[in-house]
């Protein structure tokens, strides 16, 4: 198999990380939280020849989940994950978007929901699955320990970390997931999150100002 790779589409007024995550050579892969823009993610996919195998989902955030049906119809995959604790989220997509006026969103149903320690692969590359509440009750994380590569969501971003201030948001809760399960990770471990740049969990463990003290 090829070398794992990974291209960003940003989606929705709010410039989300849609990821794809794909194998260099098979050019198999599978698209991380398609939160809108389905017809710009399906051009990226078919202008690079890229072969999707799932949906997978961090959290039930509609900037990250409202796209997810409309890519599952035209695709013909599953959806994969979050965690169960989302359904609530993913279920109140529409009403949300109706609050930002946003359009084309939908209530998103997956077909398999993810527990932590689960883990879930396409072509050669295998990724652990860790549950992380605390921005969101149902938010997994996605870990390939061959690469030392975590797609980590909105738990931890380049200098910050995620909000807290959405319905089933809790602080203490998020920053006892990094804690205990992204920091855990090892500092050489490279992460792209659900928005703005990624980084490395080092870098973030000595720098980044909202962990001081974890």
């Amino acid at each position: 198999m090829g070398t794992l790779q990974a291209g960003v589409v940003p989606v929705t007024p709010f410039q989300q990380n849609c990821t794809i995550l794909f194998d260099a050579e098979t050019r198999e892969g599978v698209v991380v939280d398609p939160g809108g823009d389905v017809e710009v993610i399906l051009q990226v996919l078919s202008e690079n020849k890229i072969a999707i195998k799932a949906i997978w989902l961090t959290h039930g955030h509609l900037d990250h989940a409202g796209g997810a049906m409309q890519l599952r119809e035209a695709l013909g995959v599953e959806i994969v994950g979050p965690h169960r604790d989302d359904l609530p989220l993913l279920q109140s997509i529409e009403i949300q978007a109706g609050k930002y006026n946003i359009t084309g969103l939908q209530n998103c149903m997956p077909d398999r929901w993810l527990e932590d320690g689960e883990s879930v692969s396409f072509s050669d590359h295998s990724f652990k699955v860790f549950h992380c509440p605390g921005h969101a009750p149902g938010h997994v994380i996605y870990y390939n320990d061959a690469m030392k590569f975590a797609h980590v969501g909105d738990v931890l971003f380049a200098g910050s970390i995620g909000r807290t201030d959405l319905p089933g948001g809790n602080h203490a809760q998020l920053l006892q997931s990094i804690k205990n399960k992204v920091l855990p990770l090892g500092d050489d471990v490279g992460f792209i999150c659900g928005h703005g740049p990624g980084g490395r969990i080092g870098d973030e463990r000595r720098e980044n100002p909202f962990l001081r003290g974890i």
